[in-house]
């Protein structure tokens, strides 16, 4: 059945409707006055039904009238958002779109639209909400390119922390010093770059620069002072470069979340915390001479990192559910030595990051057609850190837990601005973090 007729099906119904009750209207004038009773009683009750069938044909023409003007809206609205110069924010950047939505929006009119239907929802997918964590939910369309820079500011402010040994949050700092305060202030900028290779899959690679700036208040072990001194230093040089690629795994829709897998690479271009010079006069273990701590600040982690993930959608509209589970592996660095006073090199032998498991959530809600807020929590477990095989003494398990808002504002077509902040929820991770992206296609 065409979509015509099924335009004039109920009208057709209400012609007929009303013959029968002319019909009916004109047997019974022409019936004798004389007729029983119970024949009138028949005639009224059949009135009666078929105006009750006639109301229900007025209302049921109405509600179709009603769908039919609203699919003419939302058709003219598609036939719109399809004009050239279309963002990765339409239809077709997000995830699950297919192919078909690549094609020029004249060929979209020439085809015979289905009037009368409601669209799928199996077609439907997540709106774009601000992005949260590192994992974005929106996957370039193919051929499309997008360029991201950004700026992260990120706080700490730590109390009573015994760096005795070393630890690796954020960084790596070998020596002995009862530090009471820590001060870290990390400023990153960075360039990213993201292209679509299909419409299910995505390559990024991102290049940042680091400066950082470290204040510690505390005293030497073993040296008998009673004053606390403050240790200042700061560094500033380029960070460690990444590349992820992602997939979308399946076709969500209704009741079904997309799924998205992700692969990401970290690099250690930046200066890691062997390379800076730590103050300490001949060796940072085991000598009470120096404070123990670099002289300028590392701007890289100093170790290859490998991170599968996993990040899920679900739209529950007018919101959209959002996750990511994960696991980032540190490679264990071989015939490592730390640098310090004097040039000299101590050596460690084989050292290990602790490996990462992370897990975030969150929901996204559109407040309007260009502003959105979202909210989530991002979860990691850092393991200890080994030295030759060993955990090293006084490494233990970190837990770091931050509560995260995000605003985004469709500033036009292209551009968007991002800004995120975030609060710590548990002592080792940083109080403040505000983070900056303006991605725009090209």
């Amino acid at each position: 059945m065409n979509n015509k007729t099924r335009q004039h099906r109920p009208i057709a119904l209400l012609a007929c409707s009303a013959l029968a009750l002319s019909s009916a209207m004109a047997q019974a004038q022409s019936a004798p006055p004389a007729g029983s009773d119970a024949q009138i009683d028949s005639l009224q009750q059949q009135l009666i039904e078929q105006g009750r069938q006639i109301e229900a044909l007025k209302r049921a023409t109405a509600e179709q009238e009603k769908k039919y003007q609203a699919l003419r809206r939302a058709l003219s609205q598609q036939a719109r958002d399809a004009q050239p110069g279309e963002t990765a924010q339409g239809a077709n950047t997000e995830p699950g779109a297919s192919a078909q939505t690549e094609q020029n929006p004249q060929d979209t009119q020439q085809h015979p639209v289905q009037v009368g239907v409601a669209p799928s929802r199996e077609s439907q997918v997540p709106i774009e909400v601000p992005r949260l964590f590192e994992q974005p939910g929106i996957l370039t369309p193919k051929g499309k390119f997008v360029l991201e820079p950004s700026l992260e500011y990120s706080y700490s402010s730590n109390n009573r922390v015994a760096l005795i040994g070393y630890t690796i949050i954020p960084a790596l700092v070998i020596g002995l010093i009862d530090v009471q305060q820590v001060k870290d202030s990390i400023l990153t900028g960075a360039l990213t770059g993201r292209y679509g290779l299909t419409n299910r899959m995505e390559v990024e690679a991102k290049i940042p620069y680091v400066y950082r700036s470290d204040s510690s208040v505390g005293r030497e072990l073993n040296t008998g002072s009673a004053t606390d001194s403050v240790f200042n230093s700061s560094g500033k040089a380029i960070g460690d470069i990444e590349m992820t690629a992602r997939y979308q795994l399946n076709e969500g829709g209704n009741n079904k979340p997309y799924l998205i897998g992700s692969l990401r690479f970290k690099s250690r271009t930046g200066k890691d915390p062997f390379e800076v010079v730590t103050d300490c006069l001949t060796s940072c273990v085991g000598n009470p001479g120096g404070t123990g701590l670099p002289t300028t600040q590392p701007t890289g982690s100093g170790f290859y990192l490998l991170q599968p993930a996993l990040t899920w959608l679900f739209q529950s509209d007018p919101a959209v559910f959002f996750g990511t589970v994960s696991y980032a592996h540190n490679f264990a660095r071989h015939n490592v030595s730390l640098t310090v006073l004097g040039g000299q090199q101590e050596f460690l032998g084989t050292v290990k990051a602790g490996d990462i498991i992370g897990a975030n959530f969150g929901m996204g809600l559109a407040l309007n057609e260009k502003s959105a807020f979202s909210v989530g929590v991002d979860l990691n477990s850092v393991g200890r850190t080994l030295q030759n095989g060993v955990p090293v003494t006084g490494s233990v398990r970190v837990v770091l837990a931050k509560l995260l808002f995000g605003f985004s504002y469709r500033y036009n077509e292209k551009t968007t601005l991002n800004l995120t902040v975030g609060a710590g929820l548990t002592r080792d991770t940083p109080d403040l973090t505000l983070n900056l992206r303006i991605p725009f296609s090209l």
